[in-house]
């Protein structure tokens, strides 16, 4: 039996204070590490834990699109409409669209088998 996926949890970005923030060559304070083992420890955590963050912003986008384009919706925005609040294509909103359909509707039943 297949054990289900599992999300790499990431390393949880930190806020950088304003300050320091201001400082171009501050990152998550990476600057100041000195042991190239440890940086490439951090630096995989945050590029990991960016790009989880991205994926789920984009499944957020997708959701927000299937539900703007509900037509059970009486201000239901056409996919040109979308595209332009996104800054996407017409296309590309069509296809986000669709994704977040099928995220609404959840994991297929041969899925989960």
């Amino acid at each position: 039996m297949a054990e289900p996926e599992r999300r790499m949890r990431p390393a949880p970005l930190l806020f950088e204070p304003s300050e320091v923030a201001k400082d171009p060559e501050h990152f998550f304070d990476l600057e100041s590490i000195e042991d190239p083992g440890e940086l490439l420890a951090r630096a995989t955590e945050l590029a990991l834990a960016f790009r989880a963050a991205e994926d789920r912003a984009v499944e957020y986008q997708a959701l927000a699109a299937a539900q703007l384009a509900d037509p059970r919706r009486f201000d239901r925005l056409s996919p040109a409409a979308i595209a332009e609040r996104a800054e996407w294509t017409e296309d590309y909103a069509r296809r986000m669209i669709e994704f977040g359909e099928d995220l609404q509707r959840g994991p297929s039943p041969e899925a989960t088998a």
